[in-house]
């Protein structure tokens, strides 16, 4: 975090079960037909980072988190600041596993095919800066026009809405199982900057459930108008 007590850490996570996600701006109402999901069983919550709405399917997903020092990114703007921290990635898709990928601003990972994964980003209390992205590792269109209201007529028109983008999925490009490309981007990663495993503590996961329990479980965070 900020306040330096340990390393930067990259995180490496994948959900229990399949989630919406949506952005701190965006409308819950606009964004996702709550009635199918709860049909689906997917569970719905809102982050603190801005940012579209995604659809996040343990097993068709990558997603990962920085959390840096503010003085890392210190005069950059937005765009540079998400260029700089996605930097390692574009080099693992590019240089490890042979795929033309590129940075495009604000918030993207792109191919010549389409969108292969979107970041979010929010500035913490401290002086830390959480990066955080979801990349496509295959795609189930199904599913997740069941749930999010991409492309359909919007009933609010309040907060800010998703663009509707081409996705173009890591499985289709590499070939590759997931396990071995989230291997090839922690090697990568590792080359560049050092990584040192470092667990979560007991006390950290007790501070993460309880404040899941009393502020993202909730009806009032998930649900409120922008």
């Amino acid at each position: 975090g900020g306040a330096g007590a340990r390393a930067p850490p990259l995180r490496l996570w994948a959900g229990a079960a399949a989630a919406v996600v949506i952005g701190s701006f965006q409308s819950l109402r606009d964004e996702v037909d709550t009635a199918e999901a709860n049909r689906l069983g997917i569970t719905v919550v809102r982050r603190i980072s801005g940012g579209d709405v995604m659809f996040i399917d343990p097993a068709n997903t990558i997603t990962y988190s920085l959390y840096v020092p503010e003085s890392l990114v210190a005069g950059m703007s937005d765009a540079e600041s998400y260029g700089y921290l996605e930097d390692w990635v574009i080099g693992a898709l590019t240089e490890d596993l042979g795929l033309l990928a590129w940075y495009r601003p604000l918030n993207e990972i792109a191919s010549a095919q389409g969108r292969i994964g979107g970041g979010a980003q929010q500035r913490l209390a401290g002086g830390a800066v959480l990066h955080h992205v979801t990349m496509a590792y295959d795609i189930d269109a199904g599913t997740m026009t069941r749930v999010l209201r991409i492309g359909r007529e919007m009933p609010s028109g309040k907060g800010i809405p998703s663009a509707v983008m081409r996705v173009d999925p890591l499985r289709r490009q590499t070939r590759l199982p997931r396990a071995e490309i989230i291997d090839t981007m922690a090697a990568h990663f590792r080359r560049r900057y050092g990584l040192t495993r470092d667990p979560v503590t007991a006390g950290e996961l007790r501070a993460a459930r309880e404040l899941a329990r009393t502020k993202f479980s909730s009806s009032e965070w998930t649900a409120r108008v922008p």
